[in-house]
């Protein structure tokens, strides 16, 4: 493939699977996206000044821009990232989901279909639209089994059924239309250029900050955790060897609850940046990480446990998840105690009146911050 399209590539896996096509291939790589909190340059700049490197301002709902995007691009493939991926954020305003993850990801792909049709066939048969989901569309598990690429959807949150929504349509224009699509339907993603709201950098940066890290509930459900960079190399298999038509689940094979996550990241840190030597924590008395740990309300309709099962893909396009837990943990704490200016960009608060959601602009996008749902959430 010369050229291809990554929507959302300004996001937390979109950037790392820009990055490692950069890296990997001779391809031009152009990142579509909005720039809203969740996507933000700052995550593209390994990117910057690649020949081969493109970025395009827009919004996935504006079906002429989308539209005319393609058009000029003229793309091999179509990588579709861009989506809200918060549940918090789903539960507290479920519009905005409903608007980018079903809508936006329809133009998209109307517009993918409509450039497609009209290409040569040679083109068309090579042409691919990759469609990356979650494995949150399945639902909840009980303490035994995974998900497979069969289970029957089940979604719990607005974010879910989003998402769920999302496949479906892209299932239906490969099936009504013939647009050569796959989907892929992945487990909770860690590592560099997460948003820190979610749980893995959220614990980290509160931790260094002495603050209180929340847990929900009683800490015990359960994510299989997928380093972002073993999610990436899983994506280009796919796009480079896998069949049309069909989805892959793509998971780490590596369970566990968030309570152990967080003691991951506790131990982590008390190597790196001992508790005893860390000014904010002794100014409140506290000698280790652990003791930050807070068990808060449980959110509504959280799943209890989630588990892939991988083997369709291990076996069709010969990838398997290559970082253990606990060495992809130590990157990620290493990354972000050495990153710790961009995690203040992109966390940094806006100026809200404690309203729900409050909005500024920042660096040339906008901040979007649901106040009171913030700061508790399993990362994706």
């Amino acid at each position: 493939m010369n050229s291809i399209l990554v929507t959302g590539g300004a996001g937390f896996i979109g950037s790392n699977f820009v990055n490692l096509l950069l890296h990997r291939t001779d391809c031009r790589v152009a990142v579509y996206d909005k720039l809203t909190y969740a996507g933000n340059l700052l995550n593209l700049r390994v990117a910057e000044g690649n020949p081969r490197y493109s970025f395009v301002l827009g919004d996935i709902t504006d079906r002429y821009d989308i539209a005319a995007t393609i058009e000029k691009l003229q793309p091999d493939a179509i990588v579709h990232f861009a989506a809200e991926t918060h549940v918090d954020r789903s539960i507290d305003g479920p519009r905005h989901f409903l608007e980018t993850n079903v809508v936006g990801t329809f133009e998209v792909l109307d517009a993918a279909w409509s450039f497609w049709s009209r290409l040569r066939e040679t083109r068309r048969q090579d042409f691919r639209f990759i469609h990356v989901s979650t494995d949150e569309v399945y639902g909840s598990l009980g303490a035994e089994g995974s998900f497979t690429e069969t289970t029957a959807y089940a979604p719990n949150s607005p974010y879910a059924a989003s998402k769920a929504a999302a496949d479906h349509f892209v299932r239906a224009y490969r099936e009504t239309f013939g647009l050569p699509t796959i989907v892929t339907n992945c487990s909770n993603n860690y590592g560099y250029y997460q948003n820190p709201e979610k749980l893995i950098p959220l614990t980290i940066v509160n931790a260094v900050e002495g603050k209180p890290i929340p847990i929900y509930g009683t800490g015990e459900n359960v994510r299989d955790w997928l380093f972002v960079e073993d999610h990436c190399c899983a994506l280009l298999n796919v796009l480079e060897r896998g069949r049309v038509g069909e989805k892959y689940n793509i998971g780490g094979n590596c369970e566990r609850t968030n309570v152990e996550v967080v003691d991951t990241i506790c131990s982590a840190l008390e190597s790196m940046a001992p508790a005893r030597q860390n000014s904010a924590l002794v100014a409140h008395g506290y000698t280790s990480y652990s003791q930050l740990k807070t068990f808060v309300s449980d959110r509504p309709g959280h799943d209890r446990r989630y588990a892939i099962d991988c083997d369709k893909l291990m076996k069709e396009v010969g990838w398997s998840p290559m970082t253990q837990f606990g060495d992809g943990m130590r990157r990620t704490v290493s990354w972000y105690l050495s990153n710790r200016e961009w995690c203040r960009m992109v966390g940094q608060k806006s100026p809200a009146d404690n309203s729900v959601e409050s909005t500024s602009s920042m660096n040339g996008w906008h901040w979007h911050r649901s106040v009171d749902k913030l700061q508790l959430n399993d990362g994706e």
